[in-house]
């Protein structure tokens, strides 16, 4: 599968080091050094090829937004039109700080950016933290962490589901994408407890009653 990246970031790296792995092609944008972009492209494969936030747009068959929520509107114009693309968005509206949301429960970042990203098939996922993205380690001990995606279009959340899979985590469907309102402040409950509490790299897992 062809999958463009825009953002070049410790988000995009890490899935796109993942993604790798398993032999999809990658085209990553979105980075003002270009020498970063090069760099971050190199640090994830040899075959890595950058470019425009456009051209990752025309290039992939899925399209991941990995950008800071604040960056995020103008990597959207930049990708030009998205209309019809399966957009993978893991951008979760946190302060710079990463002191609150700037949205949320009443709208949420995901569905803000699909107002933005008109005719996309937009899915919106939050996988593991970068850290375990980046060193390939994403089990805890013989648990699998839960992944939540939601969005409306079902083939699409298929394909993003698969994606999900491939970086060691177990997807699970949460539903319309308006339930990014609640996916969104998951993430940043398991952000605060990883940093502000020190509690290291943590995850979630669903359990279900039998």
């Amino acid at each position: 599968m062809k999958i463009g990246i825009i953002g070049a970031g410790n988000m995009g790296t890490g899935l796109g080091k993942c993604w790798a792995r398993n032999n999809h092609e990658l085209l990553l944008s979105f980075s003002r050094d270009e020498n970063k972009l090069r760099n971050a492209a190199a640090s994830i494969g040899k075959a890595v090829r950058i470019g425009s936030p456009a051209e990752a747009a025309t290039f992939g068959d899925v399209v991941l937004l990995a950008t800071p929520y604040s960056a995020t509107p103008d990597a959207i114009r930049a990708a030009g039109s998205l209309d019809r693309k399966i957009v993978f968005g893991c951008v979760n509206p946190l302060r710079p700080d990463f002191s609150g949301m700037i949205v949320g429960t009443t709208t949420s970042g995901a569905e803000e950016m699909a107002k933005l990203a008109r005719g996309a098939r937009y899915v919106a996922a939050l996988p593991s933290f970068a850290e375990t993205l980046d060193t390939g380690a994403t089990t805890f001990g013989k648990e699998t962490a839960s992944a939540f995606y939601c969005g409306d279009d079902a083939d699409a959340k298929k394909i993003v589901a698969g994606l999900l899979r491939e970086t060691g985590v177990e997807p699970i469907d949460a539903g319309p994408l308006r339930n990014a309102r609640f996916v969104e402040p998951a993430m940043m409950l398991l952000i605060q407890l990883a940093y502000q509490l020190g509690m290291g790299v943590v995850g979630l897992k669903l359990l279900r009653a039998k």
